[in-house]
């Protein structure tokens, strides 16, 4: 067993980690309370393989291996939880499926567009009333007329919409097929009858878009709007899904180590009872808790990252990754306020800032009980239980 990464990993983490904190780090503040992306940064992030994680060269991608990816979105997170959350959700949901199930022409149209940094991806799933139950729940629905996919109905809580040139949706296409009833489309957003409503208010990464899609009677070509096979869309889901989780599991780590590493810079600054406050057992507690469970969670985001590019089994490893990262970014940035005191509730320090976005990455991509869900079937099939 090597717990190492190779000497291109160790590089590729270095550029990375110099790029976000000189680019993304100082302006975060200023993502958060403006609500603007530094789209200066995210133009320069296709020299470092930022904006096409996975998507093969031709294309303009750098095709990195997932650990390799893995330790890109945690660095970003490290910086700026805007962007990271934009970025993985650009490379995960809406770079991905294009380039796993996309035929050569629709490849070709959308891949260079969100390769370049110019544009970030979406893919639209949830809606008002269908979240975690996105088969039973899903109401958007397309019927074919003369060689069109006719779409209607409602999305609600998608990532950067109004930043893509394209938005995968999920949608209902044959009522009576059960789970096989669904689809992929590919929808422009400039297509008659796509409304991209204004971004919620949100308690965390204000930076990073999110905003309902209303479809009304909007027409879509059946060949090359159609992405993947027909009717095979919450397989599709599942599987974007799936490595969607690792994508989540590294955010939260960069953010946990964002906020420890603020912690730990306070604590051996600030005096009290004639020394600095790190020196105090109570706060060395929370440092140890931080340092291991920032550890922990790392090993597991990249043991389900490694099993995916072996092209192992990794649905309840990346379900595990997300789940204990996720509540390890809670923990972490709730003992780094405490150990800021009162200045960790001010604006003014970036722990306050830390623990508003990282309070999404046990909701986003399934919950933690989805997640627990996911974990507890795979182990009962692996014991012969169901």
């Amino acid at each position: 067993m090597d717990f190492e990464l190779n000497d291109e990993q160790r590089m590729y983490r270095e550029a990375v980690h110099d790029f976000c904190q000189k680019e993304l780090a100082p302006y975060a503040a200023d993502v958060d309370e403006t609500g603007d992306m530094r789209w200066e940064a995210i133009r320069k992030m296709s020299t470092l393989g930022l904006t096409g994680l996975m998507v093969p060269e031709e294309y303009g991608g750098a095709d990195v291996d997932a650990v390799s990816a893995a330790i890109g979105l945690e660095e970003i997170a490290r910086a700026c939880g805007s962007t990271a959350l934009s970025i993985a959700a650009h490379n995960g949901l809406g770079c991905f499926p294009i380039a796993r199930w996309g035929t050569p022409d629709q490849k070709a149209k959308y891949l260079p567009q969100l390769t370049s940094g110019e544009k970030l991806g979406a893919l639209a799933l949830t809606e008002p009333d269908a979240g975690s139950d996105l088969a039973g729940g899903v109401k958007t629905n397309a019927y074919q007329d003369n060689g069109h996919w006719v779409l209607n109905g409602h999305k609600a809580w998608i990532t950067n919409p109004k930043y893509s040139p394209v938005i995968i949706t999920l949608t209902r296409t044959d009522a009576e097929a059960g789970t096989r009833g669904f689809s992929m489309l590919l929808v422009e957003p400039d297509m008659d009858g796509v409304t991209i409503h204004p971004p919620e208010k949100k308690m965390g990464l204000k930076g990073s878009p999110t905003q309902q899609i209303t479809f009304e009677d909007v027409r879509i070509p059946v060949e090359a709007g159609t992405l993947g096979e027909a009717g095979r869309g919450v397989h599709h889901t599942m599987e974007t899904l799936d490595g969607g989780r690792i994508t989540i599991g590294a955010i939260s780590v960069g953010l946990a180590q964002a906020a420890f590493d603020a912690a730990i810079r306070y604590a051996s600054e600030r005096q009290a009872f004639g020394k600095p406050i790190a020196q105090h057992q109570a706060i060395q507690w929370m440092i140890a808790d931080g340092a291991l469970e920032i550890e922990a969670a790392r090993l597991l985001v990249y043991r389900a990252a490694w099993l995916k590019q072996e092209g192992k089994p990794f649905v309840k490893e990346a379900a595990m990754a997300k789940l204990y990262a996720s509540e390890v970014a809670e923990r972490v940035a709730f003992n780094a306020i405490q150990i800021h005191g009162s200045y960790g509730y001010s604006r003014e320090f970036p722990v306050e800032r830390i623990y508003r976005d990282q309070r999404l990455m046990t909701i986003g991509e399934g919950t933690s009980q989805i997640q627990r869900l996911v974990i507890a079937r795979r182990v009962m099939e692996e014991h012969g239980l169901q």
